[in-house]
């Protein structure tokens, strides 16, 4: 029988700066409450309000004024670049960041205005420049930073492109560019439900996901997303897939499913792929610039993927 433990001492009335004697760590107050968090972690009241802001503001630019998304598509590129840079050098991995922040702007203003040859060539552009700035700038350890330099170029500038390639077949009409009743180009359009099918996989996911999620689907990389969840991004984006088709692009149903199942799994491997990197380094959001979601490649991350492989979706489907 183990012998009696003496009684823990009372907690004294707290002092000035809120410690409480024998109650804890300095600095902790007994009466503030903790934000509302998701099973995910995240302040969900944020996190609904930020995505709902985001999705409203991408919109607005694509039907008000498609160069404005287009400079939101840059706005985005530029911030990404900079938080993978911060975080590769914490790890001990400098890149050339001004040849990388330039390819930022450059490859999706090619795009837009060029189409995807001039998309093309601002690549191999960007990747020559980012060569050439390391060897001049720091001789030590060159190829590290320069491998690392042409992966960010090719992982969020060259993907992002695919986000405002489809606008550069689109002529604008005059004054501020509103599209008028009718007249809204198909690929305005195309790309408008591509954004949603986005958003329907993270939100459908998140609900099924949180609610029955029981089995990881790569716990080694993402432990919170499950197999459950997955399943309730694929029904979700069928359903806006199908109705997106029907009533937003009027084509046939079974295109708006196949184009779901394929944002889903690439959404979903853009997704995985950042987290992988992500716990590579050791970090679990690039930053805390946006509420309840992290940083904007926390962002990022699914549309990346989703939207190139929208761009190569429309362009095997037939006509309509």
């Amino acid at each position: 029988m183990s012998a009696p433990q003496p009684d823990a001492p009372s907690p004294g009335p707290p002092s000035s700066d809120g410690h409480v004697p024998g109650g804890g760590l300095p600095g902790l107050r007994r009466d503030r409450k903790p934000k509302p968090l998701s099973r995910a972690g995240r302040n969900l009241p944020a996190a609904i309000s930020v995505g709902l802001a985001l999705l409203i503001i991408l919109l607005a630019g694509l039907f008000l004024w498609p160069l404005g998304f287009v400079l939101i598509a840059v706005s985005a590129a530029l911030l990404g670049v900079w938080e993978v840079y911060r975080a590769l050098e914490t790890h001990g991995t400098r890149i050339p960041v001004v040849p990388v922040l330039a390819a930022a702007v450059a490859i999706p203003a090619t795009a837009y205005f060029g189409g995807q040859e001039a998309q093309l060539f601002a690549l191999l552009a960007s990747c020559a420049a980012v060569l050439l700035w390391q060897s001049l700038e720091h001789p030590a350890g060159a190829a590290r930073g320069v491998f690392a330099g042409v992966f960010v170029v090719l992982w969020i500038p060259f993907l992002l492109g695919y986000a405002v390639l489809p606008l550069h077949a689109t002529t604008p009409p005059p004054g501020l560019g509103l599209w008028l009743s009718g007249a809204v180009p198909p690929a305005t359009l195309e790309l408008a439900l591509t954004l949603l099918l986005v958003v329907a996989n993270d939100t459908f996911g998140y609900i099924v996901g949180a609610s029955l999620g029981r089995h990881p689907m790569a716990p080694k990389i993402s432990p919170k997303k499950s197999w459950e969840g997955f399943a309730g991004s694929v029904g979700g984006a069928m359903a806006v897939g199908v109705l997106g088709a029907v009533l937003l692009l009027g084509r046939p149903w079974w295109e708006g499913l196949v184009l779901a199942v394929v944002m889903v799994g690439a959404a979903t491997a853009g997704d995985l792929a950042e987290s992988m990197v992500k716990r590579e380094l050791g970090i679990k959001d690039m930053s805390s610039i946006l509420p309840g979601h992290g940083g904007m490649m926390d962002r990022l991350d699914s549309i990346l993927f989703a939207t190139p492989a929208a761009f190569l979706v429309f362009s095997l489907l037939p006509s309509s």
